[in-house]
C-alpha cells in the first residue's frame, strides 16, 4: 500500500512539473516576435544592449529607461508620437529584455551608471533629455546627478530609491529564496497576477500585455539576472546625488500608486534645484501603459516648455 501511495505521489509531481514547467523560449523566437525590423544592438562592455531609435536624427534626444522586470517596449504608445518631434532612444537595461544578463553578472548602481554613460558615448550623444519609471527613475535622476552638464530635462515617473532613513542599506528588490523557482516555474497566470497591482484598474491589463512580459520574463537568462539584480541592489542616501542635479526635473505619479507612493514626490521635490509634481488620478503605477495618452499629455508640455527654455 506504501508503495502504491509513493508511485502515486511521484506521478502527481512529475503531472505537476510538467504543467507547470516554464523554460526560455529561444532567442530566435523573442527576436522574431520583437526584434524585428528596428531593433538595432551594440556592444558595451561585453555586453550586446538591444534598442531602438526612432525619430529624427538632428532632433533634441530623450533617453527612455524602463522600470524592474519590463523591457523597452513598455514606452511603445508613447515613442509612437514622442518620435515624430525628437530622436527616442529606448533600450532594454542590462539583466532584461533581448540585452540579457550581464556576462560580468554585476547590477551594481555603480555599474548601471557606467553602462547608461557608455551607451550614450558610444551613440555620440552631447546632449539629451531622460525619461525613467521606477527602476529606471532612479537610474535616470542618477545619470543626470553624474552627468549634469549634458542633462538637459529630467522626467521621473514614479521612481524608485528615495527610501526611509531606517531602509538606507536594505535591499528592496530582494525576493524570499521560495522565489528562485521562479526560474523552473512561470505561469502566465502568475505574470498577471504580479502585474495588476501596477495597475489602479486591473481591466486595463489585456491579454497582449500580459503576453509580453511574460516572453520578456522568459528570455534567455532573464529570470536568474532579475533574482541577482535583486540580491544587489542596496538603498542608499539619494540626497547628496539629487542635490547635484540642476536639470528642470518633472514628477509624475499615478495618484493610486501601489508599487512606489505618490507621497514619495514630496521627498524629491524638498530636494531637487528645480521640479513640478503632477499626479494623476485614477492611475497606478504603470501609467503609461495603463491610459498612455494622460501622462504623455503632461510630459510633452513639460518637454516643450523646458527645452525651449534650455535653448
Amino acid at each position: 500500500m506504501t508503495m502504491k501511495w509513493l508511485f502515486l505521489g511521484v506521478l502527481i509531481l512529475a503531472a505537476v512539473v510538467f504543467a507547470f514547467w516554464t523554460p526560455d523560449m529561444s532567442a530566435s523566437e523573442l527576436d522574431k516576435r520583437y526584434a524585428k525590423p528596428s531593433m538595432q544592438v551594440i556592444e558595451v562592455g561585453g555586453l550586446d544592449i538591444h534598442y531602438k531609435d526612432t525619430g529624427p536624427t538632428s532632433a533634441p534626444v530623450l533617453l527612455l529607461l524602463h522600470g524592474f522586470g519590463s523591457s523597452l517596449q513598455t514606452w511603445d504608445d508613447w515613442a509612437d508620437q514622442l518620435d515624430k518631434h525628437y530622436r527616442v532612444i529606448r533600450l532594454d537595461l542590462p539583466g532584461f529584455g533581448l540585452t540579457g544578463p550581464s556576462p560580468a553578472n554585476n547590477y551594481s548602481e555603480e555599474q548601471d551608471l557606467a553602462t547608461l554613460t557608455q551607451f550614450v558615448d558610444k551613440l555620440g550623444i552631447a546632449e539629451l533629455s531622460v525619461i525613467g519609471h521606477s527602476m529606471g527613475g532612479k537610474m535616470a535622476w542618477t545619470f543626470a546627478a553624474a552627468q549634469g552638464q549634458r542633462v538637459k530635462a529630467l522626467v521621473l515617473m514614479a521612481p524608485d530609491g528615495f527610501p526611509k532613513a531606517e531602509d538606507i542599506g536594505t535591499k528592496p528588490y530582494a525576493m524570499p529564496a521560495v522565489m528562485g523557482l521562479m526560474k523552473f516555474f512561470l505561469p502566465k497566470y502568475m505574470v498577471r497576477k504580479s502585474l495588476e497591482p501596477a495597475f489602479y484598474d486591473a481591466s486595463a491589463l489585456d491579454e497582449r500585455l500580459v503576453e509580453r512580459y511574460w516572453d520578456m520574463l522568459r528570455a534567455p537568462g532573464v529570470r536568474g539576472a532579475i533574482l541577482e539584480r535583486g540580491q544587489q541592489t542596496v538603498y542608499t542616501d539619494p540626497v547628496p546625488r539629487l542635490k547635484k542635479i540642476t536639470a528642470p526635473t518633472l514628477l509624475i505619479w499615478g495618484q493610486e500608486d501601489r508599487m512606489i507612493p505618490s507621497s514619495n514626490a514630496q521627498s524629491y521635490a524638498g530636494v531637487l534645484a528645480d521640479s513640478q509634481t503632477v499626479l494623476l488620478p485614477k492611475l497606478g503605477h504603470l501609467l503609461q501603459e495603463e491610459q498612455a495618452q494622460l501622462g504623455l499629455n503632461q510630459v510633452t508640455q513639460f518637454l516643450n516648455k523646458s527645452l525651449q527654455t534650455a535653448k
